[in-house]
């Protein structure tokens, strides 16, 4: 196998490591403030996700550092021609993270409001923006023969991104929401249920339309390939686990979903890493956009040595922060405020 190719597959596993693991994180925030009415139960949702969320996000910065130094043309093309969705992105992660820090440094209400609502808007914002940046590359921008995009921010918002876009934001919903079932108990838990059951109706339509379309838009007709079909099959499975209160094998599910949409997306994509709306000859691919054979081989020595270990500490780290936990235990008793 090629390294451009095997550098392909690895920044197609980082994406898909991301939101497998940062999806539910993402889902997470944008219902922290819908599963419960009281302080201490959306403390609770916050707090299934405290430990864990930074190193969760750390997968972003990997992959998007695998692709400046495994392809960078592909980055130098993305990142100038996605430039003002980037940022909007940037600034959505960042208030995203301040969120976490700032919304319990004061008990004021309106305090308190304005950090849940950065909380949801920045969660919403960053599986909004990069679905539709993912979208971006299978559809198709405008690029010139130099490998250098010629089109506007108005290019950027295709049917099909969009809806990308808004796939995987509903799958992060279900994905969080499925995530606080298991991680917390009595009110809180009973209304994430209850709002899976409600989110899954439309995750599961929007991954029936989105899966076929994606692959005629990747120019292999309308009926899916084996791992389409497996995505499908398991966000019809999430919906009816959850249904019948099976949230283990729920959240299985859902990660299955997530995971496999991304790893499809990857797979109609290859062997092009940008389409050129302008003309096919334009693509940018694993081939044309590579770095040198010195630099992946390189490259491909630090991730064998260190991926493994990396994998091992988030591992343990799950496993130390495994327990459930319930509303009462940010429940501040009256004599505790004076």
């Amino acid at each position: 196998m090629a390294l451009a190719t095997f550098w392909f597959i690895v920044t197609a596993a980082l994406w898909t490591g991301f939101f497998v693991l940062e999806g539910f994180d993402l889902g997470v925030g944008m219902l922290h403030t819908f599963v419960s009415r009281e302080e201490p139960g959306r403390r609770a949702a916050i707090n299934t996700i405290g430990p864990l969320w930074d190193g969760n996000e750390v997968w972003l910065i990997v992959a998007a550092a695998a692709m400046f130094a495994a392809f960078p043309a592909w980055y130098a093309t993305m990142f100038s021609g996605f430039y003002p969705a980037l940022i909007l992105l940037l600034v959505g992660l960042i208030v995203r993270g301040v969120s976490f820090e700032f919304r319990g440094k004061s008990d004021s209400p309106r305090w308190i409001r304005t950090w849940d609502a950065l909380l949801t808007t920045g969660s919403l914002l960053v599986p909004l923006l990069i679905g539709i940046a993912l979208g971006d590359l299978l559809h198709g921008v405008p690029i010139d023969q130099s490998q250098e995009f010629t089109g506007g921010l108005g290019d950027l918002f295709s049917g099909y991104a969009v809806f990308a876009g808004i796939t995987l934001v509903l799958l992060c919903l279900l994905h969080g929401a499925t995530f606080i079932t298991l991680k917390t108990t009595g009110e809180v838990h009973d209304r994430a249920l209850w709002l899976a059951r409600r989110i899954a109706p439309f995750t599961i339509l929007a991954v029936l339309v989105f899966q076929p379309w994606t692959h005629s838009v990747a120019g292999g007709g309308v009926l899916p390939d084996v791992l389409e079909l497996v995505t499908m099959l398991a966000a019809l499975a999430a919906g009816w686990l959850l249904a019948e209160r099976h949230e283990g094998w729920a959240f299985v599910a859902t990660t299955v979903v997530i995971g496999t949409t991304i790893l499809s997306f990857f797979a109609d994509l290859y062997p092009r890493l940008m389409v050129s709306s302008t003309n096919p000859a334009f693509d940018l691919t694993v081939h044309n956009s590579a770095s040198g054979a010195y630099a992946l081989k390189v490259m491909s020595v630090v991730a064998i040595v260190f991926f493994p270990l990396v994998l091992a500490y988030q591992g343990w780290t799950y496993h130390v922060f495994r327990l459930r936990i319930s509303a009462e235990q940010f429940d501040v008793p009256e004599a505790g405020r004076d």
